[in-house]
Parts: C-alpha cells; structure tokens; sequence
C-alpha cells in the first residue's frame, strides 16, 4: 500500500501553533502570504477562503477576501490578529479556549468524521489510527509526524 504525503510547505506552520492564543490563525495567515509571493502550491489555492480558512474567519468576524487586502499590506502575525480584532468580533482568551478546542479537535467524533476517513484512505492511511482529526491529517500528510 503506498502513502500519499506532500512535501512539507516551506513557511507553512502547523494549524497547531497558536498566534495571541488562537490556533490555526498563523497557518491560514501563511497561506495567504505564500499566495501573495507566488510560492503556495496549487492544491492549497483551491479550498482558500473555505474549509478551515473560512470558519477561522468566520470566528473572527471578518471576510477572507478583506484579510487578504490586509496581508498584502505586511504586517507581523501579531499585526494582523490585532487588525482581525479591531475589524471584526473581539475574542477574550475564553472564546480562544472554546476555539482552540473544537478545531484542534475536527474529524473526531463529530459531522467531519466520514471525511477524515475518506481522506486517509485515499492517501493511504487507512492504518494510521494515530491520525484521529483534521490536525493530525494536516501535520502527517505535510510531513510533520
């Protein structure tokens, strides 16, 4: 049986690492940056703005497109979460915790569950029972784990 896993995404953090406690923030704010410099590979550019891009911001109360413009901009990750803030719904440190929770946990147990099955077979990994949610897909199929 033969694995399918990407090659690891130079600039392309974890959705584990947090950014002013908020995981997921960092990675999708990656993506937009390598976009803008012409180095995101295309199977990223498909599901931008959707999937877990859209939900992060969703949460944070601002539109995909309009934290594109911002990036463009430049900014440090602190610069850009603050923008977020200011634009958007303010999110104290308990709403980060609820956050943090539900999407490190995605594929597990909940309506995404058949996905992450579907997604580790076709690469697969039918076998991997250490892959039990969308993060831990994400980090082996970049090569993290």
């Amino acid at each position: 049986m033969s694995e399918k896993a990407k090659k690891p995404v130079p600039g392309l953090r974890s959705p584990r690492e947090e950014v002013e406690g908020l995981v997921y923030f960092g990675r999708m704010v990656d993506k937009l940056r390598l976009e803008q410099a012409g180095k995101l590979p295309a199977d990223y550019r498909e599901n931008m703005g959707k999937g877990f891009d859209g939900a992060c911001c969703e949460f944070l109360g601002v539109s995909h497109e309009k934290l594109r413009e911002r990036v463009r901009q430049g900014g440090s990750d602190r610069d850009l979460f603050d923008w977020c803030q200011s634009q958007g719904r303010k999110r104290d440190g308990q709403d980060r915790a609820v956050w943090n929770a539900y999407l490190s946990k995605r594929g597990w147990r909940d309506d995404l569950s058949e996905r992450l099955i579907f997604r580790k077979k076709e690469a697969g990994w039918e076998y991997r029972d250490e892959i039990q949610t969308f993060f831990d897909y994400l980090d082996a199929d970049e090569g993290r784990v």
